[in-house]
């Protein structure tokens, strides 16, 4: 059995969980529909703004989902290094994206979906971020809560 490292204090996982908004290119999007259907999928993101800056066809059902109940649930990384966002999620149409958000994106994952009707932005503004690696860190996992950043 392997010795676990010690519990990150809280200033420190708030930093890896930034650091990991700002480098990850994929996220796991959980949405449900109105009728209580779970939907899971992996979507590009960018951080931008202090949102998540995500893309999706406008008939695919994330986007479906975001349009009746504005929740959603995302989490990066992996089941031993986990950050979980919990947020609210509104459609951004092309057209209406500010340039340095879709320059960010584009330059980010080398793909610019402006100007394409058949797609739509999805812009996640977190209320809830929770990052954790091992039992040890569980306790003090809450990192922003209500919006607003603990640390």
């Amino acid at each position: 059995m392997t010795e676990r490292e010690p519990a990150r204090g809280l200033e420190q996982r708030k930093q890896d969980a930034l650091d990991r908004l700002e480098k990850d290119e994929d996220v796991w999007v959980a949405t449900a529909s109105a009728d209580g259907v779970p939907c899971l999928v992996p979507l590009s993101f960018v951080w931008d703004r202090g949102t998540l800056l995500l893309a999706t066809r406008r008939t695919n059902p994330t986007a479906v989902n975001v349009t009746p109940s504005g929740q959603a649930r995302l989490t990066l990384g992996h089941t031993r290094d986990v950050v979980l966002v919990e947020g609210t999620a509104e459609i951004v149409e092309g057209t209406d994206l500010p340039a340095g958000s879709g320059d960010a994106f584009a330059e980010k994952l080398h793909w610019d979906l402006r100007g394409r009707d058949a797609w739509v932005y999805l812009r996640v503004t977190p209320c809830t971020v929770k990052a954790w690696r091992e039992e040890n860190e569980l306790a003090g996992r809450d990192l922003m809560l209500d919006g607003t950043w603990l640390v």
